[in-house]
């Protein structure tokens, strides 16, 4: 995967939090907080690189940029931390007032006729002849239990 687009955006954006959750998470001083990042950069643009390309409407390519952040901070700490500690850390480094945003946006177009219509695309999507298959993914749309309330409402009240 090129380093350029998508994946250099995401360190554009999140490298700075993740530096300072490093101080305020794991209790780092700044200069070795500075000297984590610097080498966490390298190390994010080799995992990138050796990650193959995604379709350019595949949805799983975020989630493989952000794992290759947060891989890229984890293999260059002084000590590995816990479980628990980590997903601490990443959602305090994640979750800065840019992503704050954009969930808060992103959230208002979730079940819309448009988001379902993509999602049938994605379930019926064939990849092109030639482009190897990581995976198949299928997006099966199912009624949840608010959805069966609505949908029985009308069935219940005509009683």
């Amino acid at each position: 995967m090129k380093y350029i687009g998508m994946p250099m955006g995401m360190w554009v954006l999140f490298g700075k939090s993740f530096e300072q959750n490093l101080c305020t998470d794991f209790g780092l001083n700044s200069e070795t907080a500075k000297a984590v990042r610097k080498r966490a950069k390298s190390r994010y643009k080799e995992i990138i690189a050796g990650a193959p390309e995604f379709e350019k409407a595949d949805r799983f390519k975020m989630n493989l940029v952000n794992c290759a952040l947060l891989c890229a901070f984890v293999l260059n700490m002084p000590e590995r931390p816990d479980v628990g500690r980590l997903t601490e850390y990443y959602a305090d480094s994640m979750m800065t007032s840019p992503m704050k945003w954009f969930c808060r946006m992103s959230g208002k177009n979730k079940f819309t006729d448009k988001d379902i219509s993509s999602l049938r695309a994605t379930e019926n999507f064939e990849p092109p002849i030639g482009i190897p298959i990581r995976g198949i993914w299928n997006f099966i749309l199912t009624l949840t239990a608010a959805d069966m309330r609505l949908v029985l409402l009308p069935v219940v009240s005509v009683r």
